[in-house]
This record gives C-alpha cells, sequence and structure tokens, in this order.
C-alpha cells in the first residue's frame, strides 16, 4: 500500500492544532504536490525533503507524490512539517516501518543535507502531545525546549539518515536534567538594594507592590533613583511555579526566544524602548506572533519614560491589564495570547524633568507640562493601583554614608509569605481578585464601607479605582499580618491612589 499518515502540529497563538500528514505514491510521471493550503514556506519543502532524502542515503521514489496537509481549511506555515512529510515519503515507498511512527506526532525542519533544524512552538507541541499522551519526536536543536517539559515519551534525532537508524534499532529514551531555582542556587545580592538613598515612601510602596502583584507608577525628576526601585521590585518577586514557568515557556517557543536552562523558573522582565509600536506591545503581525505584553506573562513589564510612549500605543494595553489576556484580530487570524503581567512603569514631571524640585528650576510652562501629563489616559491611570512620586534627593542625602538597614532577605522572605496566603485563600493575588469576589475574600464593615465612599467621592475616583483600593487594603493587611483589613490598611491604600498628576498640574 502507498499510502502513509504521520500526525504533526500547526501553532496557532499558543495552540499547537493536531495536523494529519498523508502521502500517497501513485503511478505516472513523476511530481511532487502539496495540498491543505500550505504557505510559501510548506509549498518550498518540496525541495528540502528531496535533498534531504538523496543526500541521507535513502532513495526518493520517481512517482507521482500527493502530500496533504489536513484539515484542509487551517492554514500551514513554516518549514516544521519537513520531517514528517519526508518519513511519511519514506514509509509509503517502503524504506520504512509504519508501526514504527504509530501514535507518534513529528516536527522538525530538513537541511539540504538532511539534518533536522530547531523549529518555534515546540513546547506547545509537547504539551499537546502529551494531553493526548502521544509520543512526539523532535529536533535534537529543540533540547532546552525538551528539558522543560521532561515529558518522558519526548524522542529527538540531529539527521534524518540518524533518525532512521534509530527507528530500525529502536529509539532512545531521553534523559532529562534536574531543574533547580535560581534562588537555592544563586542568591542575589543585596548591594544594589542598600545603594539607594532615602525614599521610605517610595520603598514601602515597591514591598506592597509586590507582595500584591498590583500595577505602580513611578513619578520624579531625573536622577530621584526611578530606576533603582524599578529594579528593587523585580528583584523581590518570586520565582515561577512549575505550572507558570510552563505557560512562560509556551510563549518563548511561540516568540523563538532563546531558553536557558539555568534560569527557567526566573520571571520575565520585558522592557521595551518608548518608540514601541502598538503591534509590537499588543501581538500580531502576518503570523500571529506575541507581543511585550504576552512575553511579559507572569512577569513585569516596565515602561520607563511612560508619557514618551505614543497614546495609542499606552492604550492599547487597557484591556489587557484588566482581562490579563489579548485577543488580536486580523483580516485573516484570530488568536488569543496570555497577558498577565505586572505594570511597572516610571516617568519624569514635565518634559524637562524638573516640575517641583526645590534643587532646579523648571522650564516648562503650565500648558506644556499639562500637555506632556495628558499623554496619559484616564482609564490607564485608573488602571495603576498605585501612583507615587519619588522626589529628588538632596546633596547631603545623596553623600550619606549609610546604607539601607532594611534585611532585604527577610524582606523577600515575606513577600513571598504573603504571596503564598492570598493564593492558598483565593487562588490568586489579591490584585488579580474580580468584583464578585470582593465580599468574600476583602470584607469591610459599615462604618469602614461609608468612610472610604466619602473619601472617594472627595477625590473623585471611580468605581473601578475604589475597588483597586480595597484589593490594594487587603494586600497591605496580609503583608503587615492582620487577618481582617483595618483602618490603617484602607488610608494607606487611599494615599497611594491619590491623584499625583493633578498635584503635579496645580503647581
Amino acid at each position: 500500500m502507498s499510502l502513509a499518515t504521520i500526525q504533526s502540529r500547526a501553532l496557532l497563538g499558543v495552540d499547537a492544532l493536531a495536523v494529519t500528514v498523508e502521502t500517497h505514491l501513485s503511478n505516472g510521471l513523476p511530481a511532487f504536490a502539496i495540498v491543505g493550503l500550505p504557505e510559501t514556506a510548506v509549498k518550498e519543502s518540496k525541495e528540502r525533503v528531496r535533498s534531504a532524502i538523496i543526500n541521507s542515503g535513502l532513495e526518493f521514489p520517481t512517482r507521482r507524490i500527493t502530500v496533504n496537509l489536513a484539515p484542509a481549511d487551517l492554514p500551514k506555515a513554516g518549514g516544521s512539517y519537513d520531517l514528517a512529510i519526508a518519513l511519511s515519503i519514506l514509509i509509503a515507498s517502503g524504506q520504512l516501518e509504519r508501526r514504527m511512527l504509530e501514535n507518534m506526532e513529528v516536527l522538525g525542519e530538513l537541511a539540504l543535507d538532511g539534518s533536522i533544524r530547531a523549529v518555534p512552538g515546540t513546547v506547545c507541541a509537547i504539551l499537546a502531545a502529551k494531553r493526548q499522551a502521544n509520543k512526539i519526536l523532535l529536533p535534537a536543536a529543540n533540547t532546552q525546549e525538551l528539558n522543560v517539559v521532561a515529558y518522558k515519551h519526548s524522542y529527538s534525532a540531529s539527521s534524518l539518515s540518524e533518525l532512521c537508524q534509530a527507528l530500525t534499532q529502536g529509539m532512545p529514551a531521553l534523559e532529562f536534567p534536574r531543574r533547580t531555582k535560581r534562588r537555592s542556587c544563586e542568591p542575589r545580592s543585596e548591594d544594589n538594594y542598600r545603594q539607594i538613598k532615602g525614599q521610605t515612601f517610595a520603598k514601602r510602596a515597591v514591598q506592597i507592590a509586590a507582595a500584591g502583584g498590583h500595577n505602580l507608577l513611578m513619578i520624579g525628576p531625573p536622577g530621584s533613583g526611578k530606576t533603582l526601585l524599578a529594579n528593587l521590585l523585580i528583584g523581590l518577586l518570586p520565582c515561577l511555579s512549575e505550572a507558570e514557568a510552563l505557560e512562560v515557556a509556551t510563549i518563548k517557543s511561540v516568540a523563538r526566544q532563546p531558553f536557558k536552562q539555568c534560569d527557567w523558573s526566573e520571571r520575565p522582565i520585558r522592557s521595551p524602548h518608548h518608540t514601541a509600536t502598538s503591534a509590537s506591545l499588543v501581538g500580531g503581525g502576518n503570523r500571529a506572533s506575541p507581543g511585550e505584553i504576552s512575553l511579559a506573562h507572569k512577569g513585569v513589564l516596565f515602561l520607563d519614560e511612560l508619557s514618551e510612549f505614543k497614546p495609542s500605543v499606552l492604550d492599547g494595553l487597557r484591556e489587557p491589564l484588566e482581562s490579563g489576556e489579548i485577543t488580536v484580530s486580523r483580516a485573516n487570524y484570530r488568536v488569543k495570547f496570555p497577558a498577565n503581567f505586572q505594570l511597572l512603569a516610571a516617568m519624569n514631571p514635565c518634559p524637562c524633568g524638573y516640575a517641583g524640585d526645590p534643587h532646579h528650576r523648571c522650564r516648562c510652562s503650565a500648558d506644556r507640562i499639562e500637555r506632556y501629563l495628558g499623554k496619559l489616559s484616564g482609564p490607564l491611570l485608573d488602571r495603576i493601583d498605585l501612583v507615587i512620586e519619588v522626589p529628588a534627593l538632596s546633596q547631603v542625602e545623596l553623600l550619606a554614608e549609610a546604607d539601607d538597614d532594611l534585611n532585604w532577605s527577610e524582606v523577600r522572605v515575606k513577600i513571598d509569605l504573603c504571596r503564598d496566603s492570598q493564593t492558598q485563600r483565593a487562588g490568586k493575588l489579591n490584585s488579580q481578585l474580580h468584583l464578585a469576589e470582593l465580599k468574600k475574600y476583602c470584607p469591610l464593615d459599615e462604618e469602614q464601607r461609608a468612610g472610604l465612599a466619602s473619601i472617594m467621592d472627595k477625590l473623585s475616583l471611580s468605581a473601578r479605582a475604589t475597588h483597586r483600593v480595597i484589593k490594594m487594603a487587603r494586600t497591605i493587611a496580609d503583608f503587615d499580618g492582620r487577618a481582617a483589613i483595618g483602618e490603617c490598611d484602607l488610608m494607606e491604600a487611599i494615599s497611594y491612589r491619590r491623584c499625583q498628576i493633578s498635584k503635579l498640574l496645580a503647581r
């Protein structure tokens, strides 16, 4: 029988959809046709497959070859089908036995000499094969991705000839190295944390933001320590759990990001330049690539010089900040990417940077400052939990020899415990609580509700801001070890929500 079928996978966003590679050899003039909505790279696989089979010392059949990639209405792109097509031709021509590849999914791009090159999206494919209890065959160049998932029914090969020999003699099982978390083997130094002079209020805000996963905006003049505080927050975050690490690895694999076994549990940190476009931030393109917000999933998106970003680019963050995902719709596809990130932003108070700084004279007019700060829309600011001022330090504070006396190792442990208690209580961090969950996990008594309503009315803050204040008060109570939200927790949470931009405009 000159018909062979092999299973493979097609990428659509972060999903690996099942694709069946069907190959039929028939009599007639030699020809090679690929059908099933293939794009250019897939059509060109005919020449790669032909050369790879011949240069591997195998016979390329001089018959009419028809390859169908099913389902026919799913677009097929890239070179990941090369290996499946080559193996199906070898099976259909009788050079391999079909039982060797039963219940095995195959992905890999072929070089002309028969070597097998790495392909993107392998983590998605491995996880999909694992759910179906299928075996999977991948290029040896994707070893890092194989090690991340550590699926026991995974196999790899570096060339077509090596693979054919292994299939005949029996595929060897892969051995996966033991994974370690960075904190257990490479503890971070506290030297950088101790170099932050003063800024007691800002340091407290950074700890609260890290403890509950809250979004933070820092406003201050150049040299006030905003970048150091941003690095402080990043250093206080705990490592990823195994489930979270797999989610992050899936996105990295789709986006062709490099893998490093030593930092598999590190939270992703993305800091795009302020000239970034909307598509680069939220995702898209011809092949539905994830953007910066998806690459920052389960980590931090740091936007320095926030007011220098285009307003349309910043407004693209509004929906994912609320929902934790982004749906990218284009003419030829509609895909959904995860985008559950913590926003960390920094900006100057005016174009020259010195509005409100007692040590420097501001050269900006009130109208110019208003236009500068007006680039940030109200709905975006509404989704930022903490908006704090980071004032300039005096020369005496800056040159003081005394370092910060906080024990940052103890602070990290405290933040880890705080986040663990939130996850045990609600299955998520406080910042991710939905409206219906506030009453259950963030109860307030009658007096607290009345006082909060009065203050929020005076500050003219929205309903979303009120709910975020309650979530932040819950985090403050958790961080300080209180079982219930107290009046002091609400007042501190409100202090972080007071509109600092309005204060700057009034100067």
